[in-house]
């Protein structure tokens, strides 16, 4: 069953926004959003998360949890999801450095 997807990617290589918009639509620079099978989007974040460089990129898709939806990231970022008592919050990466998960 196919279900929609979106994947924020900045600063990456042009081959790479070339195949995403292959699948999904650029509704906005660096922002692609469309309706792909399970299958296609582990194919298209698999791709992504190998070339994204320099860049980030974030992907966000429906799941049967909670929150309604599961994140990815991909790159050198300020902000990474952490678990809390399962559900997804976004942490800045200093914070998470001087509070590692399990301590």
């Amino acid at each position: 069953m196919a279900n929609m997807i979106a994947i924020s990617a900045t600063a990456i290589p042009d081959h790479l926004r070339g195949a995403l918009t292959r699948w999904l639509l650029e509704v906005t620079p660096e922002l692609y959003v469309g309706t792909v099978s399970a299958r296609v989007r582990r194919e298209l974040w698999e791709a992504t998360s190998a070339c994204v460089g320099e860049g980030v990129a974030v992907l966000l898709y429906s799941a049967d949890n909670e929150q309604g939806f599961e994140i990815r990231m991909a790159g050198h970022r300020r902000r990474v999801p952490i678990d809390f008592d399962g559900m997804t919050l976004i942490a800045f990466s200093e914070w998470q450095q001087r509070h590692p998960p399990g301590v």
